[in-house]
């Protein structure tokens, strides 16, 4: 079974602050309201603002200047990472990639899933799922849904392969703009299904990669879960300490 986790108050006050950095109401160049402002603006105590706060500078999105405060930087430059799983699974060509389609249809909506597309828990959803295979063997199942409003006027409802991604189709057929994208991790055992096609013994644990695509607004408008068997699988990272 999978639990949904509430993000910690200090990254929902965080996301809340960029949001409003991307919208214009704390403009790059000008201070974001002090400490004690935020604490009374949001109900939230001081150490989780300071949290927040530091999460922001951290990711370039503020930074501290002496004698000033606290500054707006705006939209931290961005760096070009080809290993991003999100934007290979917006960008990945069905046709092109090996593997299989192996389910193309409307879905009730997973609690995780609603939960990010704000979607009541018996909505339908339509799920495009793809199995990746490298030489013949499964590497990774990538359930992909889509709001029903969303799916009209494209072909994400074929059972065909989808040529050139799901973003460059969007795109194109209902003018959507995706603008960021959020990758949740989080590790469990997958259902027989799951485990069947991704060729599983019994007792290993799955890494789900939850991919939510955005719009500029901040709309998630397609989410991806993206299943890797966590005994084939390396995290690592490397940063300069400030």
């Amino acid at each position: 079974m999978a639990y949904e986790v509430e993000a910690p108050k200090y990254v929902r006050l965080a996301q809340t602050i960029q949001s409003r950095i991307e919208d214009g109401t704390y403009p790059p160049g000008t201070r974001v309201p002090s400490e004690n402002q935020l604490v009374q603006a949001f109900g939230m105590s001081r150490p989780t603002v300071v949290r927040a706060l530091e999460l922001l500078k951290r990711d370039g999105w503020l930074e501290s200047r002496q004698g000033y405060g606290t500054i707006v930087r705006g939209r931290p430059a961005v760096v070009e990472q080809k290993d991003r799983r999100g934007s290979e699974v917006l960008a990945r060509d069905e046709s092109q990639t090996p593997g299989r389609l192996v389910e193309v249809g409307s879905v009730p909506v997973p609690p995780r899933v609603a939960s990010v597309l704000g979607l009541p828990k018996r909505a339908k959803v339509l799920m495009r799922r793809f199995l990746v295979e490298e030489d013949g063997e499964p590497v990774e199942l990538v359930s992909s849904y889509f709001p029903a409003g969303l799916v009209e006027g494209t072909e994400l409802e074929s059972a065909d392969l989808l040529s050139g991604g799901t973003r460059a189709h969007l795109e194109v057929r209902k003018k959507v703009r995706f603008d960021h994208v959020t990758e949740r991790v989080s590790a469990r055992l997958p259902e027989p299904g799951e485990a069947e096609l991704l060729n599983l013994p019994d007792g290993v644990p799955v890494l789900s990669v939850l991919i939510i695509a955005c719009d500029a607004s901040g709309q998630a408008r397609q989410v991806s879960d993206v299943l890797l068997p966590a005994d084939r699988q390396e995290l690592e990272d490397t940063y300069r300490l400030g």
